[in-house]
Formats: structure tokens, sequence, C-alpha cells
């Protein structure tokens, strides 16, 4: 057993490498970038040399290429002490066309042009565009950077070898007071009075490595951090899994006391505090809070997660699918060729026939006749928004089910050891039982787990016309929006959930079939 998982682990992990490895090929080699403009509101607007600066900063920040602005270059020269501060100020001002630069701007410029050439960056320097004969240009200022494009190799293993962070006490570079880690039985969120351990640190990234609180999964913890990648579009600023997994809705507010002990009406969640040096005197609202530089926090909200609502509606859909579905497809195999069989085989075909979106608007078209909400609104939540996108999602899947059970039923009554258990004079009750099902079964045990995680993606279509708040629509948002943090960072999710969907199908069928062996000893 144990040698077939690590097998298994090995080329899962070695096909979701070569999965996002593909993908970034896509996104970086063959599609044009100039494509990430198509929908920037802000690209419209800047003028001149600013748009081309503008260009390839975002470029640097979607991970195509890496760019050094002249005025970056200097600050980094003045920061680690190789010029002062009045050198800097002299050399920064380019003019308006190479000859026009002070012989300070010309030194520089030059050390500049020839470091970065030597490293194997393209150098680049714009003339200034004038609006009139001694004006310069809305955004035309003359502009001198260096690019180096990112090698494919070089940015898979930055983003692998990134994916994995862990907090400790020395990730703080600047952490002025005392470094370690403290257990309490009493956590000060709840103002030291109510039983709940939570493991407290100093100089870490997070205030709160480990914490319990009443959402689930109850038990948190920020020691380890999954990095997939940073939104630029979609979710500005933000990891793709925390778009994934962050609450959504309106700010939920309860009595809060803050470290200084003052005790409030707040959205704020200490739990999630990070450092910011020198935040806690930046104003009096933080110095009436915070006992510490730890004072970044995220806020309440009274809605699930994008993931959160895929969940619920996918887990549900699925136990619904399986309690229908399975029992129908042995109705119909039990009864073949009968009333209840002709049933179910035209209900099979309507829905294998029908496109999806079009059965998916008619039965919310007929929800709405009969009151159900038709879209979601996660600011004034109600369990009756469920059941449209539940149903939808649950009908394609109960019609699977019935085909694939009725198919494995009718192939196993079929076969030559039920006649043999019939002529041993079994009777027909035992012989389903015992022979029938258990055997029929085993193909359908594979797929629950993978129905099970497919619940985490979400579904696009359904989704979309109900406007629900989750995971499936992230994907095709971020491809739209060429946001390429995102692309990748669901890509890997996608693809880890399919590795572990697999794994865990082999593992149910093991256990319901006792002649699948996992060991190579000979049987």
């Amino acid at each position: 057993m144990t040698k077939y998982l690590l097998k298994r682990l090995l080329h899962g992990l070695f096909s979701i490498i070569i999965v996002v490895g593909v993908v970034m090929v896509l996104i970086y080699s063959l599609l044009d970038k100039m494509q990430i403009f198509a929908a920037d509101a802000n690209y419209a607007k800047v003028k001149n040399n600013n748009k081309i600066t503008y260009r390839y900063t975002t470029w640097e920040r979607y991970g195509y290429l890496d760019y050094v602005s002249y005025q970056d270059y200097l600050y980094e020269l003045t920061y680690s002490g190789e010029i002062t501060e009045e050198e800097r100020s002299a050399a920064v001002g380019i003019g308006r066309t190479p000859e026009k630069d002070s012989e300070k701007a010309k030194e520089y410029t030059k050390k500049f042009t020839d470091y970065y050439k030597s490293k194997g960056y393209t150098v680049e320097r714009y003339n200034a565009v004038m609006a009139t004969k001694n004006k310069v240009a809305d955004g035309g200022a003359a502009v001198l950077f260096a690019y180096k494009d990112i090698p494919l190799i070089v940015r898979a293993w930055n983003y692998f070898t990134g994916l994995l962070s862990f907090d400790n006490i020395n990730a703080v570079e600047d952490y002025d007071g005392e470094r370690g880690i403290e257990f309490t039985w009493f956590d000060p969120v709840y103002g030291g009075e109510k039983f709940s351990p939570a493991i407290i640190g100093s100089g870490t990234k997070h205030r709160y490595l480990l914490y319990f609180d009443s959402t689930f999964p109850f038990i948190h913890q920020n020691l380890v951090t999954l990095n997939l990648g940073t939104s630029y579009s979609v979710n500005r600023g933000i990891d793709v899994f925390k778009t994934m997994t962050n609450t959504q809705g309106a700010y939920a507010k309860s009595l809060v006391t803050f470290p200084k002990g003052l005790t409030e009406e707040s959205a704020d969640d200490l739990h999630t505090a990070t450092y910011v040096p020198g935040s806690k005197d930046i104003n009096k609202v933080n110095a009436d809070r915070f006992d510490t530089d730890y004072t970044n926090v995220d806020l309440v909200r009274n809605g699930f997660s994008k993931m959160g609502y895929s969940f619920v509606i996918g887990i549900i859909s699925v136990a619904l699918a399986y309690l229908l579905g399975v029992p129908l497809g042995i109705l119909m195999a039990r009864k073949k060729d009968k009333l209840i069989d002709k049933i179910g085989t035209i209900y099979i075909v309507f829905i294998i026939a029908v496109p999806s979106l079009a059965y998916i608007f008619l039965f919310k078209q007929i929800g709405g006749s009969v009151g159900l909400p038709t879209a979601f609104d996660i600011n004034s939540p109600t369990t009756l928004m469920y059941i449209l996108p539940i149903i939808s999602l649950a009908l394609p899947s109960i019609a699977n089910l019935m085909k694939w059970i009725r198919r494995y039923m009718i192939d196993q009554m079929n076969s030559d050891y039920v006649k043999f258990a019939r002529s041993g004079g079994l009777n027909e009750g035992e012989i389903f039982t015992k022979h029938i099902l258990k055997n029929a079964i085993i193909p359908i045990v594979h797929g629950i787990p993978g129905s099970v995680l497919a619940s985490l993606t979400g579904a696009i279509i359904t989704e979309r016309v109900y406007v629900v708040p989750g995971a499936g629509n992230l994907l095709t948002e971020a491809i739209n929006k060429y946001d390429n943090g995102v692309i990748v960072g669901v890509t890997l999710f996608y693809a880890v959930l399919s590795v572990l969907s697999i794994i865990l199908g082999d593992l149910f069928m093991a256990m319901v079939d006792p002649r699948i062996s996992f060991s190579d000893k000979a049987r």
C-alpha cells in the first residue's frame, strides 16, 4: 500500500508540474502580451512615454520580464551607500535628449547602461516628447530603463519553490522587540477569559500562528502559507488562495477586545494580524488599540468564501445525485424494459441531448415563477437561494449515475457467475445484494472522491446563471482579464485536486472490492 501511494504521488506530482508548465508556456510564450491592456482603462489614459513605462512595469508585475528604471538604479546605489543623496539628486534628472544631460547624469546613465547590458538586459531610452518647442507634452518626459525577459524555466522554478512559505520568529527583519513564541490556553482575542488555546509569535509575520474560532474548520494556522500567485486584475494584489478562501459579503461586527484592553463593536479579525513596521503609532486609532506593530488585520464578513459557496452547493448536489441516481439506476436495471425503465431512459436522453444552459434557464424560469430566488444575494442570504443552483447541478449527475449503474447492473445480471449462483439455489435477493450490486457499484465508488473534490472548484455555467459568487467563475474571469497569476494558480489547484481524486478513488475501490490489492506480493 505504502509503495503504491508513494508511486502514485510521485506520478501525480510529475503530472502537476507538466500541466502547470504547459499553461505557463501558453501564457508567457504563445499569447500576445499586449492583450493584457485590452480591458485596462488606465492604459488608455496614460500618454506618450508614460504609456511605455506603464506597459513595461505591468509586464513585470505579470511575470513576463524583469524591469529596472534609471531612477530605481540610483535609489539602490544610494541605499547601499555607494553614492550620496546629493549625487543622486544631481544625476537623477536626465535631459530631453542625451546631448542635454548634465555631466553627472551622463556619468551615471553610462554606468547604468554598461552595467545592465553586461548582465544581458536590453537598455532603452526615449527622448522627451514636446508639445511645443519649449514645453514637454503630457506624459512625455524622457525615460531610461533596462529590461530582460524571464526564461520559462526560471519562472517555473521560482513559482514552485515559492509555493510554501513558513513563518518563524526571524521572518520580520526590523522587529525591535524580543523574539519568541508563546502558548496560551486563554486567547487574548477573547479577553483572556475564554478557554481557547492559541500560539502567538513575536518577530513572526503573523501574530497568531495557531488559533481556534467558531468558523469552519474551527482550527486555523498561519505557520505555513500557500502562495498560488498574486492577482493583478481579478482581485488586485491578493494571493489566489486568499481570493478563493477569504469571506465575502457585508462586514460582520462583534464585540472585540483589542490588545490595549479597549473593547468595542468591530469587524476586525485580530487573529489575522500581520506586522507592519511603525504602524502602532501611525495614527490615534492604532495607538488606542494596539500595543505592537501587529496592526494589519482582515475584516470579518457575513458570507462564505468563493470556495465556500461552491462547496456548499456542490456537496449537497453530489449527495442528492447519489441518493437519487443510484437507487433509480438499480430500479431501472431490475425493471428492465418496464415502465420505470422507459421513463428513466427518457430522462437520461433528455439531459444528455439538451444543452445544460437550456435546462438551467428552464428550471430558473420555473423556479422564479413559484417564488424561488433566481440570483444570489450574499448581503441578505436565505436558504431558498441555494435550491435552484443545487437542482441544476444535481440533474446531470443524477442522469449520469442512473445511466452507468443501470449498465453495470445489467452487465452483471447477464454474467456467468450469476447464472451459476441461480443454479446453486440462491434466491434473487441474495444474488442481487451479495453479487450483482456489490460488483456493479465498484466503478461508481471510484468516482465519489472526484465528485466531492470537484465541489471545491465550482460550476462555471450554473454559477454565472444564478450569480453565485463562487470559485467556478474565477478561472474564466482570469482568462478574460489576462490575469496570469490567477490562471496559473487555479490550474495548479485543479491539477492537485484531480490527482487526489484519482488516488482516493483507487483506495475506495480497494475498500469495497477485496480482489483489488496494492501489494506486489504474489497472490
